[in-house]
């Protein structure tokens, strides 16, 4: 594990604090903590389909994705939903990237599709293993409000492209990573099932992160301009200093008081 985690530790500008740790371990927001796990692994599974039909795939396999992915949406946008029944339900084999198009607009556009496929497959089972331990433990479902963590990293992404995409990956190396660490840091004060499912999740979450950085410096390796009328390209340099920009943001909102407990939250107050 130390071998796994080593990189996670060089990429992320601090570890989680320890007044995080002491509230996150409390029985009492045992249910919190859960919830909202299952949340974020709905998010990222939704933020990686965004990333496939805006960067990678014509309109007709946008719409293959959307209704793939359904059984989830309408499980969690729905006020009557069966925990059980849905856990339940009879899920078809077919490997749905199978039947998406890669358009020409993105040059590593196949790449993010099959990088960003898997992502959305381990997370949405990732979802429905944090619901099943939740239902073990009758714990229901709930949407709950966002925390400010990933609000506050996205709040710095540029809004022109290339530099966008490149931004939006650069963060979800920085949201992956973070679950990483603190699945790793929270584990050994977790019941035995829990600690066990937390440490199943560190090599998954390891590769996602390393996955959306290597998709960000493939694409500035094809030498992309920064502006539609700039002939400057985007240098491994600037991207390095981006990540680094990043990192002192993630790490402020980790370390910063946050009046919200989330998976993601910085220091209780």
């Amino acid at each position: 594990m130390d071998k796994l985690l080593a990189p996670i530790y060089s990429f992320l500008a601090c570890e989680t604090p320890l007044a995080w740790i002491d509230e996150a371990k409390k029985p009492d927001n045992l249910s919190a903590l859960l919830i909202d796990h299952c949340n974020c692994e709905l998010k990222a599974a939704q933020t990686a389909m965004f990333m496939i039909r805006k960067y990678a795939i014509d309109a007709q396999s946008a719409a293959a994705l959307t209704a793939w992915s359904a059984p989830y949406q309408a499980f969690v946008y729905q006020d009557d939903r069966n925990t059980k029944a849905f856990l339940a339900r009879e899920v078809k084999k077919n490997d749905i990237s199978n039947e998406l198009i890669v358009t020409g607009k993105l040059a590593v556009g196949e790449d993010l599709l099959n990088k960003m496929m898997r992502l959305i497959k381990e997370e949405f089972h990732h979802f429905e293993q944090v619901l099943a331990l939740m239902d073990k433990r009758d714990i229901s479902y709930q949407n709950i409000r966002a925390g400010n963590y990933a609000k506050g990293l996205m709040a710095h992404v540029r809004t022109h492209e290339p530099l966008t995409l490149i931004d939006k990956l650069i963060v979800g190396a920085f949201i992956e990573a973070r679950s990483c660490e603190r699945f790793a840091k929270l584990a050994p004060y977790l019941d035995i099932e829990l600690k066990r499912f937390y440490l199943s999740l560190l090599r998954s979450e390891a590769r996602h992160y390393q996955d959306y950085l290597s998709l960000a410096s493939d694409i500035v390796k094809q030498g992309v301009n920064t502006h539609a009328k700039s002939k400057t390209p985007i240098t491994e340099a600037d991207l390095q200093q981006r990540i680094a920009f990043f990192a002192a943001v993630e790490a402020e909102l980790i370390q910063n008081p946050d009046s919200e407990f989330r998976f993601h939250s910085g220091v209780p107050c």
